[in-house]
């Protein structure tokens, strides 16, 4: 009887074994198939992302060799940086940028927050009063070094946004 007793327990023991051998080898097939899948959805996000930065950056100085072109030896990442500063330096006025067509329409004044130059010829500026937010299309013309002017082509001002703690 003791024989008997080790024996079925020797196959119960080889058969729990198979059995664990059996589970483990799929799980570990299961997690390869898992992280390949994400890895997979990993680069399409990745590739979606980059597509999309491209689009983004379609419209600017620094991407487009035809406006880099016509700027001839002026280094067009010192021409964005100077035309940047001078636009913001232009926020000391007393009375707001001088670029935003709107007065003053609470205690604050308008100013520019974010530049953008598009081209050799065209800037794309956001504007707020910490309130009210706009955008203004500008039109540079390079005079020397460090040296632009600048004319306002067209500018939007947007309805204020309600928030809820005003309702």
């Amino acid at each position: 009887m003791k024989k008997s007793l080790f024996l079925y327990l020797f196959v119960l023991a080889a058969i729990m074994n198979v059995f664990t051998y059996a589970y483990f080898s799929k799980k570990s097939e299961s997690d390869q198939q898992m992280l390949t899948s994400k890895l997979k959805k990993a680069n399409d996000s990745t590739l979606v992302l980059y597509n999309k930065l491209v689009d983004e950056s379609y419209f600017s100085l620094a991407h487009n060799e035809n406006a880099q072109e016509y700027l001839g030896n002026y280094e067009y990442n010192k021409l964005i940086a100077d035309v940047s500063n001078t636009i913001m330096d232009m926020n000391q006025n007393a009375k707001g940028n001088s670029l935003v067509p709107y007065e003053q329409l609470s205690d604050s004044k308008f100013i520019i927050n974010k530049v953008k130059v598009l081209n050799h010829r065209w800037i794309i500026a956001d504007f707020s009063d910490g309130k009210t937010w706009g955008e203004v299309l500008i039109k540079y013309f390079i005079e020397g070094d460090n040296k632009f002017t600048f004319e306002r082509i067209d500018s939007q001002l947007y309805q204020p946004q309600q928030s809820s703690s005003e309702e």
